[in-house]
């Protein structure tokens, strides 16, 4: 399965425990995600909140599965100068660890704004609070300097626009894209997140390919989009909800995505993505039918289907 695909494919640990909801796949030990991802075939995946804090324990485990760690988010709040000091320090904090893992990217997003992340918010607040200019060149600025201090350490800042932040829409990825040093700031493409925020993500791919250095696949539920968007559910709220799942099981068409990524010859990685309720959707049976889906998607492009 997959012979012949150019981009080294992962899973997250997201698929098998929740990150922005918390009791999704709560009990499940690190142990089950990496044996999952091991019987799977695949060789690369992010760090989750359930893998070993400690590096060396980590390490031997990666290992022992022939398993990397390709990236780890890292939440920044650029937007605000305020904290660009402290901000750019822990970013280095983070990449030494990434390069001490080596792992080649750096998941990054701004908070600042966002209803369930940026730590200023407060718990009754309802909306997302967009940048205004200055906003916007306090991040670009803080994202250039975090882009070459992750240069330092061998590393790409691959920014993850994301559902619920300040860069969802296709126009705000344009303008953070516009707005940063493309010799230091890269994209971190994610299909679900791209369509979830109004974008086709394949117009968002063509755009912004020679900025893309890391690859989310996930999908959409477009029937949980639609009834979110009605009830004016907030990111969460969506997840919860089952909004996201694995390519082949929602809405967005793989097939011009993979063919694109084939066309251009994308090496990369690329990690499978759920984000849903483990106890509904099991994470490897899931996992497993988005590898099958991919491998069909490949199969076309092969036999000049598409």
């Amino acid at each position: 399965m997959l012979e012949g695909l150019k981009f080294k494919l992962g899973a997250h640990p997201i698929n098998w425990v929740g990150e922005d909801v918390r009791e999704h796949g709560s009990d499940t030990p690190y142990e089950t995600i990496l044996d999952d991802i091991c019987r799977l075939g695949l060789k690369g995946t992010e760090m989750g909140r359930k893998y070993p804090q400690d590096k060396e324990t980590l390490k031997k485990e990666l290992a022992s599965r022939g398993i990397q760690l390709v990236s780890q988010w890292k939440s920044v709040l650029f937007s605000d100068r305020a904290y660009h000091e402290q901000e750019l320090a822990e970013y280095r904090k983070h990449a030494a660890f990434l390069q001490e893992m080596g792992s080649k990217v750096i998941s990054t997003a701004e908070v600042g704004g966002s209803l369930h992340f940026d730590p200023r918010r407060t718990p009754n607040e309802k909306e997302v609070i967009p940048l205004d200019e200055e906003g916007w060149r306090a991040l670009a600025d803080g994202l250039n300097a975090a882009g070459k201090i992750a240069q330092e350490y061998g590393l790409k800042l691959t920014y993850h626009h994301h559902g619920g932040t300040v860069v969802e829409s296709p126009e705000e990825i344009d303008k953070l894209m516009a707005l940063t040093d493309p010799s230091l700031v890269y994209l971190l493409f994610d299909t679900g997140h791209a369509y979830y925020g109004g974008a086709e993500p394949i117009h968002v791919l063509r755009k912004h390919y020679s900025r893309i250095a890391y690859i989310h696949l996930k999908d959409v539920r477009q029937a949980v989009l639609e009834a979110a968007i009605r009830e004016k559910a907030d990111f969460v709220t969506c997840i919860r909800k089952g909004v996201f799942t694995v390519p082949g099981d929602g809405c967005i068409n793989f097939l011009p995505i993979i063919a694109e990524l084939d066309a251009r010859g994308y090496d990369g990685w690329a990690m499978l993505e759920g984000e849903q309720d483990p106890a509904v959707h099991p994470p490897y049976e899931y996992a497993n039918n988005a590898l099958k889906h991919i491998d069909r998607m490949y199969s076309l492009i092969g036999s000049g289907e598409e």
